[in-house]
């Protein structure tokens, strides 16, 4: 590991924040919490903390000392200033003279000597960081020194590597009496440079942020090359028998059967569904490629940080053959069973032991291993489930280092579970209202266009991940990239039903399956019936039916191997019921998907999935032009104004007011064979 520390980049951040009123020690601070953050071998996601002891005017102007600690929730990645609020520091050390101090107690007084009340809470280690005298203190959950420390004997392999530069610590739950244990093993040798807490991560003391910083680049580096120059010779992970993209392919077919089997069930056929990441290749592929994979799994995660996130073990499925897909789900069910009936026997075990009562958690896994395969991490959004997975990742490479030296150990269970459990580990996730899409996957089709964009910008903000479809390859990323990293863009031409199936797959592999289909695309031909070409028809009839029905069909096969229901969602046409002069090419093909959302609404039922319409007339779009606009004007003997707002509101309808009405139709739990009108009022129009 090298130090990526430079010095014009450190200046530069000390002259960036010191214009705004910034410290150059919260400054180098942040700079170096950044260095650590921005390394996943050290850091993952809100891991680790960091502070700096320093002198701050208070309100009344005089000068303190504080210590500028970590908040919780910030990412030391892309932490700011903010992220570091200041602490008073007296009335912290004097906690030190207590015996006892409950959490809430901690959280308290903490909060209560914040400099800035409305700044986050500091971190539940900063009592561990006020206790060390060190100016400046840096804390990570590196891999490699976890490598060492799960160890059965990992305490004395750390003094071996490390030597009296480093004190090692027994396991104690961080907190009061963490921040005691440390105090305490630090006056006894205070000329150590740093801490190993054993089965924990490390902590590294410094002068300066540079000095404490390459500390921990330092003693990091003395594991890995531990690790490297004794790994045993048949330490040689497993080799997979299939390409990375062959891997893939096959997780995101057996996808959407596990995401249906872990969906919890609310009632009334609604359902609390998780979003999923994939994974395959280098080490991934390689743990899961071990012909003992359930053997091999871990029993515990490698620090009890991230036990709160990945639960203390992934759930192990064997090798599906995908050709014959339905033959695997008893196989899924009876391992999820076991999984959750193990995981209650884990909460019935170890809550006694605890004073107070706490509530089960839900004992769906976090982490599905596939052998063979790779691994399909859930979460409630897209963000939670690349989380879950990057520290499964970084597990499976810290369970392979420990092996190749020795033997992994993690923590007892029952030091997992009151870490999972800790009231102030759970409020690090927080318990904000989900939004109403929340960990749902909706696909729209002609999402480069005016209504397909509208609708897809909506229901993302609404909470759920979206797959673009469209044509306009270059547009629709665009637009893709708009909504961040919680959509995918597909270029696809839904007249060809390989490439609507290779994107419904692509839906899958990105996200773990497909809740709401929006089949939007569409185009519109002229000509009177008696006269126009028969191609114009047929290729009519193939964009605004036929690719309906392919996109239906992919739906329903996605859906099907879910078993939690869905919502297809189809845009019909005003031109459907009330058809237009010299429009027959583009309204007998709406009244076909028109009934075809009925059919399905008939046909599908049964398996829960809803099949609804929106009838629309008169959006500006792709579809109805500037010089089709003129056109329908001139044939309605209208000016063009007249002609857009010609109905019973006399206002424009917008692409908006469609993408609502789809999002009220995704909602509606127990509507189907549903049109729903938009278009300000036109009876000729209105169904019977």
């Amino acid at each position: 590991m090298k130090s990526n520390w430079q010095d014009d980049e450190a200046q530069r951040l000390v002259a960036h924040y010191g214009a705004q009123g910034v410290s150059a020690d919260v400054a180098l601070r942040v700079y170096t919490s950044r260095l650590l953050g921005q390394d996943p071998t050290l850091v993952l996601h809100g891991g680790g903390n960091t502070s700096v002891k320093t002198r701050l005017p208070d309100l009344t102007g005089e000068v303190i000392d504080v210590i500028c600690v970590k908040g919780s929730g910030w990412d030391m990645a892309v932490i700011e200033p903010a992220g570091i609020p200041a602490v008073r520091l007296a009335p912290l050390l004097r906690l030190r003279d207590r015996s006892e101090l409950s959490d809430e107690d901690m959280v308290n007084a903490q909060r209560g000597n914040l400099l800035d009340s409305n700044a986050p809470n500091p971190s539940v280690e900063a009592l561990l960081h006020a206790f060390v005298p060190h100016k400046f203190i840096d804390h990570t959950h590196a891999n490699a020194v976890l490598a060492l420390s799960d160890q059965p004997g990992g305490m004395a392999l750390c003094r071996e590597v490390f030597g009296p530069t480093m004190a090692v610590v027994d396991y104690v739950m961080p907190g009061f009496r963490l921040a005691k244990a440390v105090a305490q093993v630090y006056e006894a040798s205070p000329d150590i440079e740093g801490l190993i807490l054993h089965k924990h991560g490390i902590f590294t003391f410094g002068d300066s942020a540079r000095q404490a910083y390459e500390r921990m680049i330092e003693m990091v580096t003395r594991a890995e090359d531990h690790i490297r120059q004794h790994s045993r010779a048949d330490a040689a992970a497993a080799t997979p028998r299939a390409s990375d993209a062959q891997c893939l392919e096959r997780l995101a077919q057996v996808a959407p059967m596990v995401r249906g089997a872990l969906a919890m069930p609310l009632g009334q056929g609604r359902y609390s569904r998780m979003v999923a990441e994939l994974r395959t290749g280098g080490a991934i592929g390689a743990f899961c490629a071990a012909p003992d994979l359930e053997a091999q799994a871990w029993t515990g995660v490698i620090t009890p940080d991230h036990n709160i996130r990945i639960k203390n073990r992934p759930l192990v499925l064997p090798e599906p053959d995908t050709q014959q897909l339905a033959a695997f789900r008893p196989t899924l069910q009876q391992r999820l069973d076991a999984y959750v009936q193990h995981y209650h026997a884990y909460f019935q075990t170890n809550d006694p032991l605890l004073p107070g009562k706490r509530r089960e958690l839900d004992p769906m896994p976090r982490v599905v291993l596939v052998q063979g395969l790779g691994l399909i991490a859930w979460g409630k959004s897209k963000k939670d489930a690349v989380i879950h997975a990057d520290l499964a990742q970084a597990t499976i490479e810290t369970v392979m280092a420990a092996r190749a030296i020795g033997q992994f150990e993690p923590l007892p269970e029952a030091d997992l579970f009151e870490m999972e459990y800790w009231s102030l580990e759970q409020a690090k996730l927080g318990q904000a209202k989900e939004p109403a899409l929340a960990r749902q996957v909706a696909l729209v089709t002609g999402a480069a266009g005016t209504i397909g964009l509208a609708t897809a910008r909506l229901f993302a903000a609404q909470g759920a991940a979206v797959v673009l479809i469209d044509r306009d390859g270059e547009a629709v990323a665009k637009a893709a990239r708009a909504l961040g990293a919680h959509a995918l863009a597909v270029a696809c031409d839904v007249t060809d039903p390989q490439a609507v199936r290779a994107a419904f797959d692509a839906g899958c592999a990105a996200f773990g399956g497909i809740d709401i289909v929006v089949s939007n695309a569409g185009a519109a031909w002229e000509g009177a019936m008696a006269t126009i070409d028969d191609q114009s028809l047929r290729q009519s009839f193939e964009l605004n039916f036929f690719a309906h029905h392919t996109v239906a069909q992919n739906a329903v096969r996605v859906m099907q191997a879910q078993r939690t229901g869905g919502a297809l969602l189809f845009n019909a046409s005003k031109q459907a019921v009330n058809p237009g002069v010299h429009f027959g090419a583009y309204g007998t093909a709406k009244a076909a998907t028109l009934l075809l959302s009925r059919q399905y609404a008939l046909e599908h039922g049964i398996d829960g999935i809803r099949s609804n319409a929106v009838n629309a007339d008169r959006i500006r779009s792709g579809l109805l032009t500037d010089a089709m606009i003129a056109s329908r004007s001139q044939a309605r003997g209208l000016d063009e104004s007249s002609y857009m707002s010609g109905n019973l509101l006399g206002q424009e309808v917008l692409p908006e007011d469609v993408a609502q009405a789809f999002l009220t139709l995704a909602l509606a739990q127990k509507t189907t064979g549903h049109v729903m009108t938009v278009d300000g009022g036109n009876i000729a129009a209105a169904l019977r």
